[in-house]
């Protein structure tokens, strides 16, 4: 277990996508590029801004163009969008998207079910998106979806999920996402495939991207830190989710992965008390209360007021001649 070192992690924000996407009232443009200029000034690797795939299929990102072109590129951090087909990718381009991510499950049935094509056919497209890419000097990482389980099929092999990534890496793909897409990972199962996929792809960056659908996400994350992942896809206030699994809650959130870890003594680079006030401006956005739980609680030393007539309590057991602070719930 970690405890007092100074291993950096690194975190890559995908409430301005992952989480947008699936929220019922539009966010408006303006707040859209406001949020992301406020989120890089608080120590972020990445931001994924925007999904560049047809408004018509996420309505809720059809300003992606305005938003990529408007936001304030903060020195150091990736500004990154989901790409999703050759068209995408040329709007992504004219956008100067730093990376493009692009995504696939490793499950047949939830490729279908999400992308409307065979995982053959999303291959095919992808690699032409990656071939774009390396003319245009991009780097690509993928999104495998479903690497932890798949809601319609159940476990995912994790033979399958590493030939998906052999064949990806043999494109030159800069990076890949392991992503827990409804929540299905436990952290004996996390440990174990992130470890294989780290000694067998040393030369990619490795993401982890849990949702806390079983409430699984923290624990999940400490056990591919103690794996060696360096790098964790999360969202700020836990927004997002599937579309395709009922019940499937967003991502970890970004202020409880910060908080924990900070306190296992990671470094995360991240300013967590601005976190949880960028979290309580993304609530108003939103229009709901946020799944997070440190942005209510706050950091675990969080100091309160005793509670009404502690002194005269103290008082009188001071008057009995006890230890004011001796036993109970004082």
């Amino acid at each position: 277990m970690n405890s007092g070192n100074s291993t950096r992690i690194f975190f890559n924000e995908v409430a301005t996508r992952d989480g947008f996407q699936m929220e019922g009232r539009f966010v408006p443009t303006a707040d859209k590029i406001a949020l992301v200029d406020e989120l890089g000034a608080l120590g972020y690797a990445r931001i994924e801004v925007t999904s560049f795939t047809s408004p018509a299929a996420i309505p809720a990102l059809r300003d992606a163009e305005q938003v990529m072109g408007a936001i304030r590129r903060v020195p150091g951090v990736v500004y990154t969008a989901l790409v999703p087909n050759l068209r995408g990718a040329q709007r992504a381009l004219a956008c100067a998207a730093d990376e493009f991510n692009i995504v696939m499950s490793t499950s047949q049935t939830h490729n279908l079910a999400n992308l409307r094509m065979t995982r053959e056919q999303s291959f095919a497209q992808l690699s032409d998106v990656v071939g774009l890419a390396r003319e245009r000097a991009v780097p690509v990482n993928v999104s495998l979806s479903t690497a932890f389980g798949c809601p319609m099929e159940g476990d995912v092999h994790p033979d399958e999920v590493l030939d998906w990534i052999r064949r990806f890496a043999e494109l030159g793909i800069a990076g890949v996402t392991l992503c827990d897409t409804t929540g299905m990972a436990h952290p004996v199962q996390v440990q174990q495939l992130c470890t294989r996929v780290l000694q067998q792809f040393p030369a990619l960056g490795v993401t982890a991207h849990f949702h806390n659908t079983r409430g699984m996400g923290l624990v999940n994350v400490v056990s591919a830190a103690e794996a060696g992942i360096r790098s964790f896809d999360t969202s700020l206030g836990g927004i997002g989710g599937c579309p395709y699994a009922p019940g499937a809650t967003g991502n970890v959130a970004t202020e409880d992965v910060a908080h924990m870890l900070q306190c296992m003594g990671y470094v995360t680079g991240l300013d967590l008390t601005r976190l949880i006030a960028a979290a309580a401006r993304l609530e108003s956005l939103v229009g709901h209360q946020l799944p997070s739980q440190v942005s209510r609680s706050g950091p675990r030393l969080t100091r309160h007021q005793p509670p009404a007539g502690f002194e005269e309590i103290k008082a009188r057991a001071q008057a009995r001649g006890q230890s004011p602070l001796a036993g109970g719930k004082i």
